[in-house]
Order: structure tokens, then sequence, then C-alpha cells
């Protein structure tokens, strides 16, 4: 989208906050609220013509102004006068919070309201909540200096918050942004990068391993191959200096999915890889959805009926056995096995043997 289709896209959004700033300096308050309001309703009934439903989001940008507006008719002396800029700024920090720090992220849907064309995968998403974190802080510490600056004997710190200052707190947090992209550029080049799903397993984007596993929680699929033989279970012990369960057993095989990577090639590329185990013939069991503590991931299940040799790396694995289903269920719950594994044991063990 370029320039001109952007602003195309925005100035719906943003043509009653502006009439409201320019009449309310030309005329003031009162005549800012009507004209803005009048506009808002005209809009908010174009909408319904078009779509036969009321846009909540006119709504709220209506009740915005009226919000403003009224802050600036109740703080009409000269304490309220020189409260007004922090009280307002305060303002859209609250939205941005409510955006950032609950599920009901409202500056991206009216983002989306305005730019109906433009599609936003689940890791824009992600960096945009990112951004808008670091925006949630910058603009509380603004809004409380400008607070606290008006009750001061001397006007110069607050006539400054109150002009240049939010210009200086746009800057900052431009160049901040700037500054880290830069830093994470390169990083980002030599990252794997993996798919996104939907909980359909429809890929929706990609993003890259270190984010994905960075608490950041976006669904990416991963393959899981349980070996079995005579009715026992072959497992893998996580080496000791594993971040994540180290020292614990675990599936013969697990491993996340590459951009471009179909389920199948996955599977047989982390069983050649983990335990050296190729021409083998798999049978899909199910798939689920697993949270843990830093990230979110669709479980493709697999199993296999094969009794070895196995070949693995000694950096990426301790040991590989076969385990029998008794003494699997001795050591069920005492920190022998990963969570994963075991949620996958007792749920499907019927469908393991």
């Amino acid at each position: 989208m370029n320039k001109a289709q952007l602003l195309k896209q925005l100035l719906p959004g943003f043509l009653p906050i502006i009439v409201f700033i320019v009449v309310d300096e030309i005329w003031g308050t009162i005549y800012g609220l009507i004209v803005a309001i009048i506009i808002g309703i005209t809009e908010l009934l174009i909408e319904y013509t078009k779509s036969k439903k009321v846009e909540r989001f006119i709504l709220v940008d209506v009740g915005l102004i009226i919000a403003l507006g009224l802050v600036s008719i109740l703080l009409d002396n000269e304490l309220f006068f020189m409260l007004k800029p922090g009280i307002i700024s305060l303002m859209m920090t609250g939205l941005v919070g409510f955006s950032v720090f609950t599920k009901q992220n409202l500056m991206l849907q009216m983002s989306q309201r305005y730019m109906k064309k433009m599609t936003i995968n689940p890791y824009q998403v992600w960096l945009m909540q990112q951004s808008m974190k670091r925006i949630f802080w910058l603009l509380l510490v603004y809004s409380l200096a400008t607070i606290a600056a008006s009750f001061l004997d001397d006007t110069r710190l607050w006539k400054f918050l109150g002009s240049a200052g939010l210009i200086v707190v746009a800057g900052i947090f431009l160049a901040f942004e700037w500054w880290q992209k830069k830093r994470q550029s390169k990083q980002l080049k030599e990252d794997e990068w993996l798919p996104l799903v939907d909980e359909d397993g429809q890929i929706i984007g990609s993003a890259p391993r270190s984010h994905v596993h960075k608490q950041s929680f976006l669904l990416h699929p991963v393959v899981h191959l349980h070996v079995v033989y005579n009715k026992q279970i072959l497992l893998q012990k996580r080496p000791a200096n594993k971040l994540v369960q180290p020292g614990k057993w675990d599936t013969a095989v697990g491993g996340h999915v590459s951009t471009g990577e179909s389920i199948e090639l996955a599977l047989q590329r982390e069983t050649l890889e983990e335990i050296g185990l190729e021409n083998f013939k798999a049978q899909a069991i199910t798939r689920y959805i697993w949270e843990s503590p830093i990230e979110k991931e669709m479980v493709f299940v697999f199993k296999t009926a094969h009794k070895g040799p196995f070949k693995f790396d000694e950096q990426e694995v301790d040991e590989v056995r076969f385990w029998s289903i008794d003494e699997i269920n001795k050591q069920l719950g005492k920190g022998i096995f990963t969570p994963n594994f075991e949620h996958e044991f007792e749920r499907f063990r019927d469908m393991l043997i």
C-alpha cells in the first residue's frame, strides 16, 4: 500500500478528531464538539447504509471526542487548564495499555477497520504489541511528568512538556525502534524461520525461531514420531545442557517444521537427524495444540514400528532406549519424562501400541 492509499484509508478515522482540534482552537470547545459529533454521526449513517450494521469503532471515535471535549470544558480554570495536557495524555495511555494488557486489542481492531485491505499475520501482530508496550511505558512517564509539572511554581517545564515534549517523546520512541530494528536485522537474517498456523493447521505467516520461543506463543507446527517395537516405546534422553527440559526422557523424535517444508518431509528430516532412521513407514495418529511456558505448538503425532539400529548425535541426545509400558507407568509424574511426552502417552496410549 503506497502513501496515498494509506492516507485514504486512515483519513475517515482521523477526520472527526482533526476537525475537533481545529474548531476547538478557533471557535472554542463547544463548537468543536458539535461539528465533530455531526461528522461522526454522518460517518455512522454512511457505514450503516453500506453494511446495514452499526460500526462500533465510529462510536468509539465519537466517544473519545466527547471525552476530550468534556475534559476541556471541566478543566476551565488555571490549575485545571495546566492539568489538561497530562490528563488527555493519560487517557491515551490508558487506551494503549488496555490494548496491550488485555485480550481486546482496540488499537489493532481500529487499524484493521481503517485498513480493511491490509492483512496482518500473527507475527506482525506480536511485533505491534511489543512496540505498543514500549509506547505505553513511555507515554505513562510523559503523562505523569506533565501532571507533576502542573503543580510547580516554574511553568517552563510544563510549557516544554505541553508543546515540544510530546515531539521529543515520539522522537525517542522512533529512534529506539530504528536502533532495535537495525540491531536485530542481521540476527533475523541468520535465524531459522518457522511457519505459523491457525487452529485448523493452515499456514498464515512465518516468524523467526528465536521469537517463536520468546513467549510470543505464536502457534507453529512440530512433528513427533513414536517408535514402537514388541509393545515397547523408544525414548530419547535430553542432554543436561539443553535449555528446555534438560536431562529428561522425551519422545523418540521431535522437531520443528521449517518454512516451505511439508509435515511429511519435516518428519523424515527430523527422524534422520535425531535417530538416524530412514526408509520407514509412519502412521499419522492425531494432532493437538500444546502450550508450554515459552511457546505454543501444533503437534502432529506419528508412530512407526522399528527395532533399529538407531544412530544419534551425542551432542543432541544423551541416550536412546526402549521402555516397557509398565516402566513408563511407574515413572509418570516423577519428573523423569518431559510434560509433553507424559501428556501424549496418557492421552494417546492406546493408539501408540
